[in-house]
């Protein structure tokens, strides 16, 4: 448990030393949701489908949630090239003591981040309707932490340098992200979108965090957070094995 607790507490402390990692990690939901929430709000509304922001906003949380835990993890290939990992891993500990005392501080980073992204919604515009729902919308952000900081985890545990990097980002993270329905309702899609969605673990976080917070719901909040749930578990499984595997 100390292990866990130190590995936590280095996480957490390594992202509020940088000060300019947490204003530029706000960049980009403050562009998506001036641009696209008022840039395509008269076009959402003439359209029949209300304020456009309302309907982004949760969209754009779990969007920083989503890279800031990816990037979380993908820290671990930083740690094997500069040495800190070889010199954590032969500590008497067990792996999945590191394991997990990284995953949570990944996660705990990305949660923060979820909620500083709440906060700036709010000064935007943003206007929750269930607020007797938001510590289901808070479970929602913190499962989606934990599954792609374990993802992130796993990820890293197989590329030996940052060169794959792009091309994860590239043609995953950013699919996971605009495949989610974080723009876009999810009724009246093409069949092969519709399948493409469901597979996405990142629509249910969407779907389950767009409920909670204004009551829009496609699949149900039981159903969202059993599918976050298994999912989650299954990715810290996976990224639990994966890190064991690291040779260092």
């Amino acid at each position: 448990m100390q292990t866990i607790y130190i590995l936590w507490l280095r996480q957490v402390k390594k992202y509020f030393r940088s000060r300019s990692r947490i204003i530029g990690s706000l960049g980009q939901p403050l562009l998506f949701l001036i641009s696209f929430g008022f840039g395509f709000g008269s076009i959402y509304q003439k359209a029949g489908e209300g304020n456009y922001l309302q309907f982004l906003a949760p969209g754009i949380i779990l969007m920083s949630v989503l890279f800031t835990a990816i990037f979380s993890g993908i820290d671990l290939i930083w740690d094997r090239q500069f040495g800190f990992l070889k010199e954590t891993m032969v500590a008497p500990v067990s792996r999945l003591s590191i394991m997990f005392g990284k995953t949570l501080g990944g996660a705990t980073v990305a949660i923060i981040q979820g909620l500083i992204v709440f906060v700036l919604t709010l000064v935007i515009g943003f206007r929750p309707t269930n607020f007797y729902l938001l510590p289901v919308a808070l479970i929602f952000i913190i499962l989606i932490a934990l599954l792609f900081t374990a993802f992130g985890t796993a990820i890293a545990s197989v590329l030996e340098d940052m060169q794959g990097f792009q091309l994860i980002m590239n043609f995953l993270v950013m699919p996971i992200f605009f495949l989610s329905g974080a723009f876009s309702p999810m009724e009246g899609l093409p069949k092969f979108m519709a399948i493409i969605t469901r597979i996405d673990p990142l629509t249910y976080g969407v779907d389950g965090l767009r409920g909670s917070l204004i009551g829009s719901v496609h699949f149900g909040l039981g159903f969202d957070l059993l599918i976050l749930a298994l999912l989650t578990t299954l990715l810290l499984f996976i990224g639990s094995y994966l890190f064991f595997k690291i040779e260092v």
